[in-house]
């Protein structure tokens, strides 16, 4: 699922799962690597996984998206299948700067699944469509 992924994030990511489901903590040395791996980001990310901003929405069809609440209070509808996110640090640090792997955004809903803390929400196959298309949010 995360192929585009160096093999060093991919491993912190297995070691956060593993770790979280025996404890239900993450210890020092992965928090290290994630800030290694990740940078900046990192601590941002853990912010919004704490806060709980990451929800699932899944469709009857099997497609999914993920909604993250920026810190700003804004709604991020992030697509981890091809790796985008509409937030402006996506646009300049990952794509146009070539700086970073991620964005915040990204990376709490990989941290979330890794954890198995992201909330799921049930939408139509209508609503994922508008949703996918950009025109309104699910709910509409």
């Amino acid at each position: 699922m995360r192929s585009f992924l160096p093999p060093v994030a991919e491993q912190v990511f297995r070691d956060i799962q593993k770790t979280y489901e025996e404890t239900t903590q993450i210890p020092d040395d992965l928090l290290i690597a994630l800030k290694f791996v990740f940078g900046p980001c990192a601590l941002q990310a853990l912010d919004l996984v704490d806060q709980r901003s990451v929800t699932c929405l899944s469709s009857p069809s099997g497609r999914e998206a993920f909604q993250v609440m920026g810190g700003s209070g804004r709604l991020y509808t992030c697509f981890v299948s091809c790796h985008y996110c509409p937030c402006p640090a996506f646009a300049y640090t990952v794509l146009r700067r070539n700086e970073g792997l991620l964005c915040k955004h990204i990376l709490a809903v990989y941290l979330c699944q890794a954890m198995g803390v992201t909330q799921q929400e049930s939408v139509s196959d209508q609503q994922m469509s508008t949703l996918l298309c950009g025109s309104a949010d699910a709910d509409a």
